[in-house]
């Protein structure tokens, strides 16, 4: 049997935002390398400066080295009738998968991770990473954190494994695949979106999302930290999914899947840490009042907490800081006028004193950074793939939905965007879902106010 052991160097972590810098496939049969391919790789943006730090590779460098689709016939030849290996597998083979898939090619190999067999056959090392692993066993890297010096050290430890493994069953050596066939597995594709883990009666055990599908599922079956983590590997049949490209539709779409579906696993996440908010209404003589209360399932709050003293002790801050009344911030029960009426900290609002209008004022005030930072827009983002844009629609403040439009399509095209939108259920967590993305995410995303 030969091996392709393979290790790139990348502009970051996540295949679907970075590319390939550096690549070393050493073809191993055993006993000796056979063939071998090094190369840079434009990845045809820049290198962020703590990448160049790390593996030492320059813009300069990758200037005048080929391009991916230029190499592409080489590394599907060099290993065709392989097994793809790596140490951290699932890491080098999704970046070359994602970059094949870039190209319309649908690369396809057995994988073996180096990390997973050496915590098989070498247990308790005090570390697995290829550095400290190598250290243990006295295998010298040379030429750390670049393509060829990191593969190299890898078919010295794979050398090792394989004189260690000399009387076990090669089974050994493969991914734990449940009860999925290789096929079903290498069906599964690597790309942002939502899966559907379903059991051998057909019922849906668990729904999740992940920017690469493919690798997350393998790291279900090969899971074996938890009792319930190892049962639900053993339990796993058959595998839905539905790409989205964009990471904030997956998660909308996850979270409205769990809550419909009720997965067996997904328990934690059926139950919301989330059990109070803050919530505003007006009263009939126009005056807007905040008031904290249980959240119950079809409730979508200002802001939400875990506790109910937490929710009380924020909204009594706010109040003193912006001078409302503790009586329409429902803090203070007295039938007549609030307790701060009295010392004039409460301008009278609840006797009727003060004008609704000048009062509602400061009330927004309280609530604006709870709230969306405009009650109308589109969120546009990467879709399915690089011809397609992921629209997210918010309209009066409320999720609406989302939807996929052309690239082309002009951001002032407002009702090509419309139109495009699948309505879903508006909700608190679908709410807080967006709010948290655009604020980790700002510079990644495009607003369209309308």
């Amino acid at each position: 049997m030969n091996y392709s052991i393979i290790d790139v160097e990348t502009t970051g972590s996540s295949p679907m935002n970075g590319k390939i810098t550096e690549i070393a496939v050493f073809v191993y049969n055993g006993s000796e390398i056979i063939e071998s391919f090094t190369t840079l790789v434009n990845p045809e943006c820049s290198i962020p400066w703590n990448i160049t730090k790390l593996t030492g590779i320059t813009n300069e460098m990758v200037e005048s080295a080929p391009k991916f689709y230029e190499i592409a016939k080489k590394i599907v030849e060099i290993t065709a009738n392989t097994t793809f290996v790596a140490h951290n597998a699932s890491f080098d083979y999704s970046f070359i998968r994602e970059e094949f898939r870039r190209l319309g090619y649908d690369y396809k190999r057995k994988t073996l991770c180096t990390v997973n067999l050496s915590r098989k056959l070498i247990p308790g090392l005090r570390s697995y990473s290829l550095g400290n692993i190598c250290q243990d066993l006295n295998i010298v890297i040379e030429g750390r954190h670049r393509a060829a010096g990191d593969a190299l050290a890898t078919v010295k430890l794979f050398a090792k494994i394989l004189g260690l493994n000399a009387t076990i069953d090669h089974d050994l050596f493969s991914s734990r695949k449940g009860n999925l066939t290789e096929e079903a597995i290498a069906s599964i594709p690597g790309a942002c979106g939502v899966y559907y883990l379903y059991d051998s009666k057909g019922d849906l055990i668990y729904i999740g999302k992940s920017k690469n599908i493919h690798q997350r599922i393998i790291s279900h079956l090969n899971n074996r930290l938890t009792k319930k983590a190892m049962e639900m590997s053993e339990r796993i049949s058959s595998v839905g999914h539905e790409v989205t490209g964009s990471d904030l539709v997956a998660m909308l779409l996850e979270s409205e899947e769990i809550k419909t579906n009720r997965p067996f696993y997904n328990r934690a996440q059926r139950r919301s840490g989330n059990h109070f908010g803050v919530f505003s209404f007006e009263d009939e003589n126009g005056y807007l009042h905040l008031q904290v209360k249980k959240i119950t399932e079809e409730d979508i709050p200002l802001i939400s907490f875990d506790f109910y003293q937490e929710a009380l002790d924020l909204l009594h801050t706010r109040a003193e800081k912006y001078a409302l009344c503790k009586k329409l911030c429902h803090l203070d029960d007295r039938s007549a006028s609030c307790f701060n009426s009295a010392f004039g900290v409460c301008r009278g609002a609840c006797e009727g004193k003060e004008d609704p209008a000048s009062y509602n004022l400061r009330v927004q005030e309280v609530t604006k950074p709870w709230e969306f930072h405009s009650p109308n827009f589109f969120i546009l983002e990467k879709g399915k793939n690089p011809d397609e844009l992921a629209v997210v629609k918010i309209g009066k403040g409320k999720y609406i939905g989302y939807g996929y439009v052309t690239c082309e399509t002009s951001h002032a095209d407002h009702e090509t965007l419309n139109d495009c939108i699948r309505m879903r259920k508006d909700n608190w967590d679908a709410r807080n879902i967006i709010k948290r993305y655009l604020k980790k995410n700002h510079r990644l995303v495009k607003i369209i106010e309308y």
